[in-house]
């Protein structure tokens, strides 16, 4: 009798662990300053948004011919 292949587990793929680009101390202080508490996954969450916020503005850069982002390119996503 032939032996059963073991079936291979999916392993579930995790997200890219991206650089902190934030100041912790300094996020978590200005969020205090407006009278809010801060949850353990906030500056993960305003770094994805930061990384996005990059990624907008490269790209509006490149649409525009120019491989320099400027200010206006990181505004005009507001």
């Amino acid at each position: 009798m032939a032996k059963k292949k073991a079936k291979k587990k999916a392993k579930a793929k995790k997200a890219p662990v991206l650089d902190m680009l934030l100041v912790g101390s300094k996020t978590k202080a200005a969020l205090k300053d407006k009278g809010v508490n801060v949850s353990a996954d906030t500056l993960d969450a305003l770094n994805m948004v930061v990384y996005w916020y990059i990624d907008q503005a490269a790209a509006r850069a490149g649409a525009n011919g120019r491989k320099t982002v400027r200010g206006h390119d990181v505004l005009s996503g507001m």
